[in-house]
């Protein structure tokens, strides 16, 4: 068995299949690539024990059909330092020996039989629902949940990314009970009705791997989900059980509205919490009719800071607290060239918006304020 194939080319599937591997597997096997050779299809399957990744690409030259399975991270690293060109493996089925080589140069390894690599899952029983979402309003949705996902295990259905798939729309939702985070995409038109938690690590392999590919195909089943494309299939695991109830607790009476520069305001907030408590990160913002007074402090050092930054309040004037941690993942989050915080007391949730939501979408983010100590 042989084929000859670009080494740039087949470094990008290799080292995007990759993402898939634990950095420690239970299972040996698990740290190789799975190496299948059909025709002129050269298939490269990663897998840990609850996700498989898979990426086809086409190669020339090739003569037999087969399987065999290589050490993934020597793989990678030796495409990665490879110039750009083709190179020809030649596989020995009868000893499994396996001949990499190019214009320069020659490498030699042992394969493993591809048969010992773990196989398919069994079909799956009950309700499947297939719908195509364009990738850029996938990855969106991604990208504007992601950092609001739990990482409290006691709470396994808050990390991750709550698909909630409804006929003309898919709303993402993410929260860790500080901050809540919901992103409408009417763009996408499932006409299926269903809902999922998909994992951190499933979210973050779809991000980075599919972004290049036009659109997905997903087909949800009641414990998988699988994502297909022209050049990559991704079987993930979902998250048992159920995400808490998200509307319940989006603030509906938030009447004080501050609009501000986003930029302005999440460059002062980075540097006001330099001289904050560390511990807490606690920022006072002091609300009046044309700026905004941002202050920290943390008593144990006698350290103090304070910024005003211009904005448009309407509403009575207040001082609320809140997390600088947080406010910086959300004003960094939102990409407007202004922000509109919408507010009630200082002790309720606030609610973040972009200045304008883009075509066929809708973005809201909640914020639990911190209580202040005078």
């Amino acid at each position: 068995m042989k084929f000859s194939v670009s080494s740039k080319t087949l470094y990008a599937f290799a080292s995007a299949v990759s993402k898939v591997i634990n950095a420690k597997n239970p299972m040996a096997i698990l740290n190789n690539f799975l190496f299948t050779l059909e025709g002129d299809t050269l298939t490269v399957k990663a897998a840990d024990m609850e996700n498989s990744l898979v990426g086809r690409l086409n190669v020339t030259e090739a003569q037999g059909d087969g399987s065999f399975c290589l050490d993934a991270r020597r793989i990678v690293e030796l495409l990665k330092e490879l110039p750009d060109q083709g190179i020809l493996f030649e596989i020995k089925e009868e000893t499994l020996e396996v001949k990499i080589s190019y214009s320069n140069g020659v490498y030699n390894t042992m394969a493993i039989s591809g048969a010992e690599y773990p196989g398919e899952k069994p079909e799956e029983n009950g309700i499947k629902e297939t719908f195509v979402a364009g990738t850029a309003d996938v990855i969106h949705g991604i990208e504007n949940t992601l950092f609001a996902v739990s990482t409290d295990e006691i709470r396994p259905q808050m990390m991750g990314i709550l698909w909630d798939v409804r006929p003309d729309s898919v709303i993402f939702v993410s929260t860790d009970t500080r901050k809540l985070v919901k992103y409408t995409n009417s763009a996408i038109k499932p006409g299926v009705t269903c809902s999922f938690i998909l994992p951190v690590k499933g979210a973050t392999v779809l991000k980075n791997v599919f972004s290049k590919e036009d659109e997905i195909k997903i087909t949800v089943s009641p414990t998988a989900v699988l994502f297909e494309s022209e050049s990559f299939t991704f079987d993930c695991r979902l998250i048992k059980g159920n995400f808490p109830p998200y509307d319940r607790v989006i603030p509906s009476t938030n009447s004080y509205i501050l609009t501000v520069d986003r930029l302005s305001l999440l460059t002062a907030v980075r540097r006001v919490a330099v001289f904050g408590d560390e511990g807490g990160g606690l920022i006072r913002m002091r609300l009046s009719a044309n700026s905004v007074e941002l202050n920290a402090c943390d008593n144990s050092f006698g350290t103090f800071g304070k910024e005003e930054v211009p904005c448009d309040y309407t509403g009575k004037e207040l001082t609320i607290g809140f997390g600088s941690q947080y406010l910086v993942e959300i004003l960094s989050t939102l990409s407007t060239p202004d922000v509109v915080i919408k507010l009630a007391d200082p002790s309720r949730p606030a609610l973040f918006l972009p200045g304008e939501n883009e075509p066929e979408s809708e973005l809201l983010m909640i914020l639990m304020p911190m209580n202040i100590v005078d």
